[in-house]
């Protein structure tokens, strides 16, 4: 085979591999070389984040179990589900909780090319911008699941990737205590944990399981004597973020 020839194959192996290399952060070995990525915060606490929202029934009752505990969290919100829920995209700011963008659709970016995922992010966080009065400073894809376009886009948009340490797949068949036992097997201080407060991209009604794991949560966590953050003052070493 001749050089030219080679080189003309070689070329969109190593775009498609470029492409895709973001996407191994979403395996936690790979994850856990990057802590900052990883939302690996201030020793003392943890992260708490809920993706998928605004949902009519799961995010009120994540909001309200969040209240009994005093906690303040960061949902990532998918920008189409502002646009079917705009008032409960307005709670969870009005609760006094942290926004993120999650997308617009819940697509995996690397099936998309990178003009489409940036579409799909500055689609995303006009409509949250514009539902909520507040301009989001996260950004998580679907699926945790990052390509070159996705870094890019979000760069362009003054969002800052954050995935998860730990996680309670809470978005199949499942229980309380299961979703617990998952996020405390991955837990350690500074770490963030993810859980779903919608069910429209999950199981039907798996935000129930969610609602009902966070007192349980709560014990588990005391018993460690970690505090639950929002991820601007998880990952400002503690503090509350400087907003002037």
């Amino acid at each position: 085979m001749s050089v030219g020839r080679t080189l003309a194959l070689a070329g969109p192996l190593l775009l498609a591999g470029a492409h895709a290399a973001p996407a191994l952060t979403a395996r936690g070995p790979v994850r856990r070389m990057l802590p900052g990525l990883a939302g690996q915060g201030a020793p003392g606490g943890v992260a708490l984040t809920f993706d998928d929202g605004p949902d009519p029934l799961g995010t009120p009752a994540v909001l309200a179990a969040l209240e009994a505990q005093g906690w303040t969290a960061t949902f990532f919100l998918l920008g189409s589900q502002v646009r079917r829920y705009p008032s409960i995209a307005r709670d969870v700011v009005a609760a006094g909780h942290e926004i993120g963008v999650h997308g617009d659709d819940h697509r995996n970016h690397l099936a998309r090319p990178a003009g489409a995922v940036r579409a799909d992010l500055e689609r995303a966080t006009a409509t949250i911008s514009d539902v909520t009065g507040i301009r989001p400073r996260w950004f998580r894809p679907p699926y945790g699941v990052l390509s070159a376009g996705s870094l890019r886009a979000a760069a362009r948009l003054g969002l800052t990737p954050v995935l998860w340490t730990a996680w309670g797949k809470d978005w199949e068949p499942t229980t309380p205590e299961r979703i617990v036992r998952l996020l405390v097997g991955g837990l350690h201080p500074g770490g963030t944990l993810l859980l779903h407060d919608s069910d429209c991209t999950s199981t039907a009604g798996s935000w129930q399981a969610t609602a009902a794991a966070i007192p349980l949560l709560a014990r588990e966590l005391a018993q460690r004597d970690l505090v639950v953050r929002a991820l601007g003052e998880h990952l400002a070493g503690g503090r509350l973020p400087d907003r002037r």
